[in-house]
């Protein structure tokens, strides 16, 4: 039998993953037992890498990094066609499809879950997008995609957060300080955005929202529990609609959306799919997508649900 493969991004957590990781290694090896290990070193080959394994005959492909490094981790696994199941070290800024395995960022423990944890079958998503090359692609989702202020959002963060924030932010804060000033910053500048929206065999609606997700898992943006009763084996996407609030009602409602309170707003409509069908409603508008907290495109995108389509290694 192969070892199990680690595919680290050493430039996950903002670089502190490389500088890391023989103390990481460490305690894997310890809590774990053997494996073998291979860096990125670019966007994309944690993809290719996943791939690569699985097709060689790997059964145990772990993801040491963000969400973006799960993810592509995960969509290499799912376009080989072969049954590997996933495993998580985290290393990330974001760290919200952790959250939802309830898999702790502690390494040690979560060297534990991955010797001990049980293997489960969860949902994933498919989204076929337009690429930031004008290409229409298909990808694999494991937490949550979204258009609107979430975009804004990620931007911001990935380019530093905003120029007040102090760049000495303690760790054990995680991402959540960056995600947070970062929202606070976009939403005193960013506009509604129009979309229309076509669930499973509905009729399109038109909608101008602050927010739309689309959630296999429920958390997004560095721990927001932005779809609280999601479960990631139902078999169905939890659609969160957060209407044009303004900025103003955006801050003040922060909290109840930051801790998963928010359905209960009348601004808020939460909507089971198994497809989802997303457009700009002006023709010549470009819509931001993220996906799995990357900036990966833009609409118009299809979502659809793969039930049980992934084996991954949990504490949940």
């Amino acid at each position: 039998m192969s070892l199990p493969l680690v595919i680290v991004n050493p430039t996950s957590a903002s670089g502190a993953t490389g500088s890391a990781w023989p103390r990481m290694a460490s305690e894997l090896s310890s809590q774990f037992g053997a494996f073998k290990n291979v860096f990125t070193k670019s966007s994309g080959d944690a993809a290719t890498l996943a791939h690569e394994a699985a097709r060689k005959g790997i059964t145990f492909v772990i993801a040491c990094g963000g969400d973006g490094t799960i993810s592509e981790v995960a969509n290499g696994i799912l376009s080989s066609g072969k049954d590997v199941e996933l495993g998580i070290l985290p290393s990330g800024t974001g760290g919200d499809f952790r959250r939802t395995l309830e898999i702790p960022s502690n390494t040690r423990e979560a060297a534990r879950i991955l010797r001990h944890g049980r293997t489960r079958k969860i949902d994933v998503g498919r989204v076929t997008f337009v690429d930031n090359s004008g290409n229409e692609v298909n990808r694999f989702f494991l937490g949550v995609a979204s258009c609107g202020l979430g975009t804004k959002v990620i931007e911001k963060v990935k380019s530093g957060g905003p120029d007040w924030l102090p760049q000495s932010t303690p760790q054990w804060l995680g991402g959540r300080v960056s995600f947070g000033a970062s929202l606070l910053h976009t939403a005193m500048s960013t506009e509604a955005t129009r979309v229309a929206v076509q669930v499973d065999d509905s009729h399109a609606r038109h909608l101008s929202v602050a927010s739309l997700c689309i959630a296999n898992a429920r958390y997004f943006g560095g721990g927001m529990k932005i779809a609280p009763d999601a479960k990631i084996d139902d078999g169905q996407f939890d659609l969160i609609s957060v209407g044009d609030l303004g900025a103003l009602r955006i801050l003040s409602s922060a909290p109840k959306i930051y801790f998963g309170s928010h359905l209960s707003m009348s601004e808020v409509s939460h909507t089971l799919a198994r497809k989802v069908v997303v457009r700009p409603t002006s023709r010549n508008a470009e819509v931001a997508l993220e996906i799995d907290g990357e900036l990966l495109g833009r609409l118009p995108a299809t979502f659809q649900i793969i039930p049980c389509g992934l084996r991954v290694r949990s504490n949940a």
